[in-house]
Protein backbone atom coordinates (compact mmCIF):
# COMPACT_ATOMS: atom_id res chain seq x y z
CA UNK A 1 0.00 0.00 0.00
CA UNK A 2 1.44 3.38 -0.91
CA UNK A 3 1.79 6.18 1.66
CA UNK A 4 -1.11 8.23 0.27
CA UNK A 5 -3.52 5.30 0.47
CA UNK A 6 -2.39 4.61 4.03
CA UNK A 7 -2.91 8.25 5.09
CA UNK A 8 -6.32 8.33 3.39
CA UNK A 9 -7.38 5.18 5.22
CA UNK A 10 -6.21 6.46 8.59
CA UNK A 11 -7.98 9.80 8.07
CA UNK A 12 -11.23 8.08 7.14
CA UNK A 13 -10.92 5.73 10.12
CA UNK A 14 -10.51 8.73 12.43
CA UNK A 15 -13.74 10.33 11.22
CA UNK A 16 -15.48 6.95 11.31
CA UNK A 17 -14.58 6.73 15.02
CA UNK A 18 -16.00 10.20 15.67
CA UNK A 19 -19.20 9.30 13.83
CA UNK A 20 -19.54 6.04 15.72
CA UNK A 21 -19.41 8.02 18.97
CA UNK A 22 -22.10 10.39 17.66
CA UNK A 23 -24.14 7.33 16.71
CA UNK A 24 -23.77 5.89 20.22
CA UNK A 25 -24.96 9.14 21.78
CA UNK A 26 -27.87 9.31 19.37
CA UNK A 27 -28.94 5.82 20.40
CA UNK A 28 -28.70 6.61 24.11
CA UNK A 29 -30.55 9.91 23.86
CA UNK A 30 -33.39 9.31 21.45
CA UNK A 31 -34.03 13.06 21.50
CA UNK A 32 -30.98 13.40 19.23
CA UNK A 33 -31.89 10.48 17.00
CA UNK A 34 -33.53 11.31 13.71
CA UNK A 35 -31.66 12.77 12.00
CA UNK A 36 -28.08 12.81 13.27
CA UNK A 37 -25.21 14.96 12.03
CA UNK A 38 -21.98 13.19 11.19
CA UNK A 39 -18.64 14.38 9.85
CA UNK A 40 -17.82 13.69 6.21
CA UNK A 41 -15.69 10.53 6.11
CA UNK A 42 -13.79 11.53 2.97
CA UNK A 43 -10.05 11.37 2.39
CA UNK A 44 -9.55 15.13 2.59
CA UNK A 45 -7.51 16.09 5.64
CA UNK A 46 -9.09 19.56 5.80
CA UNK A 47 -12.73 18.49 5.43
CA UNK A 48 -15.01 18.83 8.43
CA UNK A 49 -18.28 19.14 6.54
CA UNK A 50 -21.38 17.89 8.31
CA UNK A 51 -23.82 15.40 6.80
CA UNK A 52 -27.34 14.79 8.07
CA UNK A 53 -28.42 11.13 8.00
CA UNK A 54 -30.98 9.12 9.89
CA UNK A 55 -29.86 6.70 12.53
CA UNK A 56 -31.22 3.85 10.43
CA UNK A 57 -29.31 4.94 7.32
CA UNK A 58 -26.05 5.24 9.22
CA UNK A 59 -26.51 1.79 10.75
CA UNK A 60 -27.34 0.29 7.34
CA UNK A 61 -24.23 1.79 5.74
CA UNK A 62 -22.02 0.69 8.67
CA UNK A 63 -22.96 -2.98 8.24
CA UNK A 64 -20.06 -3.06 5.74
CA UNK A 65 -16.84 -1.66 7.22
CA UNK A 66 -15.56 -0.78 3.74
CA UNK A 67 -18.36 1.74 3.15
CA UNK A 68 -18.06 5.41 4.12
CA UNK A 69 -20.42 8.41 4.05
CA UNK A 70 -19.04 11.42 2.19
CA UNK A 71 -20.22 14.69 0.69
CA UNK A 72 -20.92 14.58 -3.06
CA UNK A 73 -17.74 14.95 -5.13
CA UNK A 74 -15.46 14.07 -2.18
CA UNK A 75 -14.68 10.60 -3.54
CA UNK A 76 -11.17 9.30 -4.25
CA UNK A 77 -11.59 7.10 -7.37
CA UNK A 78 -8.12 5.59 -7.00
CA UNK A 79 -9.10 3.84 -3.73
CA UNK A 80 -12.92 3.71 -3.71
CA UNK A 81 -16.08 3.53 -5.81
CA UNK A 82 -19.30 5.48 -5.32
CA UNK A 83 -22.02 2.90 -4.60
CA UNK A 84 -24.89 5.22 -3.62
CA UNK A 85 -25.74 8.79 -4.52
CA UNK A 86 -28.15 10.82 -2.40
CA UNK A 87 -28.86 14.52 -2.60
CA UNK A 88 -26.73 15.52 0.39
CA UNK A 89 -24.30 12.60 0.62
CA UNK A 90 -22.73 9.71 -1.25
CA UNK A 91 -21.66 6.29 -0.01
CA UNK A 92 -18.32 4.93 -1.17
CA UNK A 93 -16.86 1.43 -0.90
CA UNK A 94 -13.12 0.85 -0.66
CA UNK A 95 -11.47 -1.13 -3.45
CA UNK A 96 -10.58 -4.68 -2.50
CA UNK A 97 -6.98 -5.18 -1.51
CA UNK A 98 -5.09 -2.75 0.69
CA UNK A 99 -7.79 0.00 0.93
CA UNK A 100 -10.54 -2.43 2.01
CA UNK A 101 -8.23 -4.34 4.33
CA UNK A 102 -7.15 -1.13 6.10
CA UNK A 103 -10.82 -0.15 6.56
CA UNK A 104 -11.63 -3.57 8.02
CA UNK A 105 -8.65 -3.53 10.39
CA UNK A 106 -9.47 0.00 11.57
CA UNK A 107 -13.08 -1.05 12.16
CA UNK A 108 -11.95 -3.97 14.33
CA UNK A 109 -10.09 -1.52 16.58
CA UNK A 110 -13.16 0.67 17.10
CA UNK A 111 -15.04 -0.24 20.30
Amino acid sequence: MDERARRVGLNEALFRTVNDQVHGLSERFAVLAPPMNIVCECERFDCYERIEVTLEEYERIRTDSTRFVIRPQHDAPDVEDVVERHESYWVVRKHEGAPAELARRADELTP
